[in-house]
């Protein structure tokens, strides 16, 4: 199985909770870094014992994805998208209205020769999705 392993600026739990609506989701974990046991040699600051240091999100029978806040500046990827395959077009039609807005739509969603319904965007977040109806 494969979980992409989405990483982010500060904004993972607020992004999650995007997610978590758009696919009508499930969230399976999270865990912020201040449940983490004290360890000097990984000290958290008071700031960021509210981030997120793991989260997992079912958003498909099969799908999930996992993700986390981190100490480094992370920008977008133009070689990853997150691909989501449903086979209802209602599901895909919320999930996509939600990510697209505040988002940037690469592609529209739209029938192709090969699906009912397919298309690309880019979440608020800089996370790229692809959806397929088949």
């Amino acid at each position: 199985m494969i979980k992409p392993y989405l990483l982010f600026n500060r904004e993972c739990e607020e992004a999650f909770q995007m997610y978590q609506e758009a696919f009508d989701g499930e969230m399976k974990a999270i865990q912020k870094y201040g449940d983490m046991p004290p360890n000097p040699n990984f000290p958290i600051s008071d700031d960021d014992k509210g981030l997120v240091l793991h989260a997992e999100l079912k958003i498909t029978e099969a799908g999930h994805i996992m993700g986390s806040d981190t100490r480094e500046e992370h920008g977008g990827s133009e070689k990853v998208a997150v691909s989501v395959e449903l086979d209802n077009e209602g599901k895909a039609l919320k999930a996509w209205e939600v990510l697209k807005n505040g988002g940037t739509v690469l592609m529209d969603l739209q029938p192709t020769f090969f699906a009912k319904l397919h298309g690309s965007v880019k979440d608020t977040y800089g996370v790229s999705w692809m959806f397929t109806v088949m």
